[in-house]
């Protein structure tokens, strides 16, 4: 069986993570930022120009990059034999790369395909054909199959939810005869969760950290900039808007794979019945 962990910031998605792979430890586990076959957060997803582009760019951890990369075929493509070298995409982690090097990390964040960076029908196809080639087993996800993806469709290409409800129709057609379950945290009361976590990811100094960051993420789409979002009571707002997307998406397509449970409060072995 794989599982996917899901819900809205805060849910406690990253313990739940931890704590299934104890319980499973013949399971792999894909965290946010790490290379997986079906989601691309934190990673750069670049052309062979784009891709040799940086490695002369940055020759002095060229080594490093090469290291943190891996290639598949491009969405149009099934598999690297038939694409030849124009064909491949190169997929690198580079948040996993420490340097010092000004501006390294701004610079490869451009090649990712989150937050508006590629045309909408171009974002679809490549997760569409990722999840079409994916046929793994024993595999636990976090925040690969919800939040970045509908995050971009509310957030950046304000997609309505029917819209977003026909999109994942298409990706359960490609998922057919798969083995998983989608485990989702449900945060009862949002406002509360994101306070929790706001006074809890900070500096050592006790300088908040995540929730500026979040704040101006949410501030620059073109959705935060059309509704004029600019404090606390619109990030909840928004949040909780997502999570009756992703609610919706469950209960109205995914019933049979779905398992909604009450944030921080369950019964961890329910998971594997």
């Amino acid at each position: 069986m794989n599982f996917f962990i899901e819900g809205i910031q805060g849910a406690g998605k990253s313990t739940l993570t931890g704590r299934l792979a104890e319980l499973l430890p013949d399971h792999k586990v894909f965290r946010e930022g790490d290379h997986n076959p079906v989601e691309l957060a934190w990673c750069a997803y670049m052309t062979k120009e784009q891709y040799e582009a940086v490695l002369v760019k940055y020759e002095q951890i060229a080594e490093e990059i090469k290291a943190n990369t891996i290639t598949e075929p491009e969405y149009q493509r099934k598999d690297q034999a038939e694409c030849g070298e124009e064909g491949i995409r190169y997929i690198v982690t580079y948040t996993r790369i420490i340097t010092d090097i000004p501006g390294f990390h701004k610079d490869l964040e451009q090649y990712e395909i989150y937050n508006g960076r590629i045309a909408g029908e171009d974002f679809e196809r490549i997760i569409l054909s990722r999840y079409a080639r994916w046929h793994g087993e024993r595999q636990i996800f976090e925040c690969s199959f919800f939040q970045n993806i509908v995050e971009d469709f509310i957030l950046y290409s304000e997609m309505p939810e029917e819209e977003i409800l026909e999109f994942y129709k298409r990706l359960k057609q490609v998922l057919s005869g798969r083995e998983y379950k989608i485990v989702y945290l449900d945060v009862e009361d949002v406002a509360e969760g994101i306070d929790i976590i706001r006074k809890e990811r900070v500096d050592g100094n006790g300088n908040e950290m995540w929730f500026p960051l979040m704040m101006e993420y949410l501030k620059q789409s073109p959705r935060g900039l059309r509704q004029g979002w600019k404090d606390f009571d619109d990030l909840v707002g928004h949040l909780e808007h997502r999570k009756s997307v992703e609610l919706r998406i469950l209960r109205d397509i995914f019933p049979e794979h779905a398992l909604i449970l009450r944030s921080k409060d369950y019964d961890l072995t329910s998971i594997t019945v």
